[in-house]
C-alpha cells in the first residue's frame, strides 16, 4: 500500500537565483513567537544555538529587514515582519493542506491500483473537517485504503448521487435551522437510495481576535462599522449557516465588510483572523483553539457521511464502517475541541435523521 504525504515549501532569498529553503527558519520563528525564547526554540528543533543564530541573521540579510527583537534578559521577540512571515506560512498551510491531501490520496490510488487489481478502493469526497482527517490517518495507520477528496459538502452529495464515490460528508445544524438546511441536499438523497451514518457532533461559533478587543457579543456585531469579516465559500455547509444567521439577525450581506472575502477551511478562517486581517469569522471550536483565538458557539451540528443504502453490506465500506465504530476512534473524534462522539459510526435513514 502506497502512503504519500505532499507539502508545500518556502523558498526566500534577494533574489531568484539566490532562493534557499526556509522550512526551518519559519518553524523556529513560530517557536520564538510561542515561547519567547531563541535558545528553547533551538532546543526544541534539536538545533544549535549558533545555527538557530545563524539562520536568522542569514534571513535578515537577505531580507534587508530585522526578524527578531531581542533584549538583555528579557528573552527574543519578533518583529511585525517576523509575525507577519508565521502567519502567512499559517494560512498557507491551512489553505493548502487539504488540497495536497486530497492531491496525495489520488495519487496514492492511480499508483496503488496495478498492486490491487481486481480490489477497487472506496471513494470519500467530503467537506474538510478535523474528524474527517483524523478518520483518514485511523484509516491509514490501519492499512485500510481510501481515497479521499475534500469539496463542499454540495458536491460530495452530487458526487454520491451520481456514482463518483461511495461516501460523500456533509454537515446540518441541529435546532432552528435544521430543516432548511437538511432541504438543500434532497435533491441528491433520497430515501429508498441513501443512508446516513454519523461521524461527529461538533460546535460551530464566531472566531474573535485573542481577548475580544473590539467587545463583539455575537453575529449582530457583524454589522457595526469597521469590524472585518471573513467568509467561507459559496456552496460550504457554513456559508449556508452563516447566511440563516445573518437572516435571522435581519442583516443583508452587503451590510458584512469582508462578506466576500472567502477562504476554504475552517483553519484557513482562523489563521486570517489570527493573523489581523479580519475581526471574526465563523467556524468550529477546534479551530478556534489550535489558533489561540476567541471563540463565542454559536449552535452545534451533526457531520453524517451519507452512503447508498446498501453500503453497510457491501465489503469495501465494511473496514470503514468498522474504524467509525470503534471504541479507540470514538475517542479521537471526542479529543478534538468541541467535538462529541457518542453517536459516531451510528447508521440511521434519512427519515431517522431528520424526520418527513
Amino acid at each position: 500500500m502506497w502512503h504519500i504525504e505532499l507539502s508545500a515549501q518556502w523558498r526566500i532569498g534577494p533574489d531568484r537565483e539566490q532562493l534557499q529553503d526556509a522550512s526551518t527558519l519559519l518553524a523556529l520563528l513560530a517557536a520564538v513567537q510561542a515561547g519567547g525564547s531563541l535558545a528553547q526554540a533551538a532546543r526544541e528543533l534539536g538545533l544549535s544555538y549558533r545555527h538557530a543564530w545563524g539562520l536568522v541573521g542569514q534571513a535578515e540579510a537577505s531580507l534587508g529587514q530585522a526578524l527578531m527583537l531581542r533584549g538583555r534578559g528579557q528573552g527574543s521577540h519578533l518583529t511585525e515582519t517576523g509575525k507577519r512571515l508565521v502567519w502567512a506560512d499559517a494560512r498557507v498551510t491551512a489553505r493548502l493542506q487539504p488540497l495536497l491531501a486530497s492531491l496525495a490520496s489520488e495519487v496514492e490510488g492511480d499508483l496503488g491500483r496495478s498492486q490491487r487489481k481486481d480490489r477497487a478502493v472506496p471513494r470519500l469526497h467530503a467537506s474538510h473537517g478535523f474528524a474527517v482527517a483524523r478518520l483518514h490517518e485511523h484509516l491509514s495507520t490501519r492499512q485500510v485504503a481510501v481515497e479521499l477528496r475534500y469539496r463542499n459538502s454540495l458536491e460530495a452529495v452530487a458526487a454520491l448521487a451520481q456514482g463518483d464515490c461511495e461516501l460523500a460528508g456533509f454537515h446540518v445544524p441541529l435546532g432552528e435551522f435544521e430543516k432548511a438546511a437538511a432541504q438543500r441536499f434532497r435533491p441528491w438523497l433520497h430515501e429508498g437510495s441513501h443512508r446516513l451514518v454519523q461521524l461527529a457532533v461538533r460546535t460551530q461559533g464566531l472566531f474573535l481576535a485573542p481577548g475580544n478587543p473590539l467587545k463583539m457579543a455575537g453575529i449582530h456585531d457583524l454589522r457595526r462599522r469597521g469590524i472585518r469579516f471573513v467568509n467561507r465559500p459559496e456552496g460550504s455547509g457554513t456559508r449556508v449557516l452563516t447566511d440563516l444567521l445573518l437572516q435571522r439577525h435581519g442583516i443583508h450581506a452587503r451590510e458584512v465588510a469582508g462578506y466576500d472575502n472567502t477562504e476554504l477551511t475552517h483553519a484557513a478562517v482562523a489563521a486570517y483572523v489570527a493573523s489581523g486581517m479580519a475581526d471574526a469569522g465563523i467556524g468550529v471550536q477546534t479551530a478556534a483553539e489550535r489558533f489561540g483565538l476567541g471563540f463565542i458557539p454559536l449552535l452545534r451540528e451533526r457531520y453524517f457521511f451519507a452512503i447508498p443504502s446498501d453500503g453497510e453490506h457491501r465489503r469495501m465500506l465494511q473496514p470503514i464502517l468498522t474504524a467509525l465504530q470503534s471504541a479507540s476512534f470514538r475517542s479521537q473524534v471526542a479529543s478534538l475541541p468541541g467535538y462529541e462522539a457518542a453517536d459516531t459510526g451510528r447508521v440511521l435513514s434519512i427519515a431517522e435523521a431528520f424526520g418527513d
